[in-house]
């Protein structure tokens, strides 16, 4: 028999990596900037009126205005599939058509809602790095004017990108041009439009209306908010009704206040950057340490905050068990890490030598 003093064995879990405390599966698992949770606190104060007559949607609204001129028109709604369903409604008519990349959220992760709700045909590209093309848009012109094709009228673009690639604005310039030259709008699903902005070095309004966006989404869940996106129209034509769109689209928040005062604080002090350039500057760091891991092969340049790798497929699961994250590709064992506001370089130390731990 063994005395107290006899050494223990070592206890296994204790020989196993510590998982991250924040994952990497998604920017929109993150949890609320403080600031963000301090201005629905205070914003929580007295009686104010509904439906976005209230000082706090006010004030949000000229931050806005400053960030793209007083005459872009500013509606908030709950979430990104209705910022995107209504902005299109709003810019279509149903025997219309939407050009947009195959891997777009609207074609992929939208369950429908917008042909169910614009009445539109999408019409999807496909594309290696989740960016269209003029080239590829030009044959749908050959259906103008004849009744038995739907009509194309607008170019929708992800900005960032689903697989974190970011538009270059002369990239997007040429889109706008195309589109306009030929009676089409070019309409931005900004879910991550900070990210894009913090990725460029550019004012937000240099990535969006100086190069010829008609309407925007512009995203605010997965840049620190809790909940919350904007609808912003740069051809005001576009807006004429969209007051009542967006009530029959049960997308107006009674209680808009705490919507706008979490876009006020967003966009107070440049916080919209700032968590925009850390969540990109994390990915990088993991993108870093991830190229020095040999079974690892990346599959898309890291450019905002998402980080696109090859896995060998027999890790996959085991490794999903201990910090979950998204397979992009089943068929090419393609996996999806996303960093945000508030991932730590120890949480991708940690995470990094669980994956390590696990492909030895």
């Amino acid at each position: 028999m063994g005395n107290e003093n006899d050494e223990q064995p070592e206890d296994q879990n204790s020989m196993m990596p510590t998982k991250p405390k924040r994952a990497f599966a998604s920017d929109n698992n993150a949890g609320i900037h403080p600031r963000v949770l301090d201005a629905i606190a205070a914003a929580n104060e007295a009686h104010v009126i509904a439906y976005g007559d209230d000082p706090y949607t006010e004030a949000a609204v000229e931050l806005f205005h400053k960030q793209f001129g007083k005459d872009v028109e500013v509606y908030f709604v709950f979430g990104g599939t209705g910022a995107n369903v209504l902005g299109l409604k709003a810019a279509t008519e149903s025997h219309q058509a939407i050009i947009c990349a195959d891997t777009a959220h609207i074609n992929v992760d939208e369950c429908g809602a917008p042909e169910k709700f614009t009445g539109c045909k999408l019409l999807p590209l496909p594309t290696n790095e989740g960016k269209i093309t003029v080239d590829q848009i030009r044959p749908f012109l050959d259906a103008v004017g004849f009744e038995h094709h739907v009509q194309p009228r607008v170019i929708s673009i992800s900005q960032a990108t689903e697989m974190g690639t970011v538009y270059k604005p002369l990239e997007v310039k040429k889109l706008s041009d195309f589109a306009h030259k030929n009676a089409m709008l070019l309409h931005m699903d900004g879910a991550r439009i900070a990210n894009a902005a913090a990725s460029l070095k550019a004012n937000l309004g240099d990535i969006t209306r100086e190069v010829g966006v008609d309407v925007l989404s512009f995203g605010g869940a997965k840049n620190g908010m809790m909940y919350g996106e904007a609808v912003i129209f740069f051809d005001r034509n576009l807006a004429k009704d969209f007051k009542y769109t967006r009530k029959q689209g049960t997308h107006l928040p009674s209680k808009m206040r705490f919507i706008s005062a979490q876009f006020s604080a967003l966009l107070s002090d440049d916080l919209w950057r700032k968590n925009a350039a850390h969540a990109n500057s994390m990915a990088k760091l993991l993108a870093q340490e991830l190229g020095r891991i040999p079974l690892i092969e990346f599959t898309q340049k890291v450019e905002s905050n998402g980080v696109f790798v090859r896995l060998p497929k027999k890790y996959i699961a085991k490794l999903q068990k201990q910090s979950f994250f998204y397979v992009w590709n089943e068929r090419t064992s393609e996996v999806r890490f996303m960093t945000s506001f508030d991932t730590t370089p120890q949480d991708i130390s940690d995470f990094v030598a669980l994956i390590k731990n696990t492909l030895r």
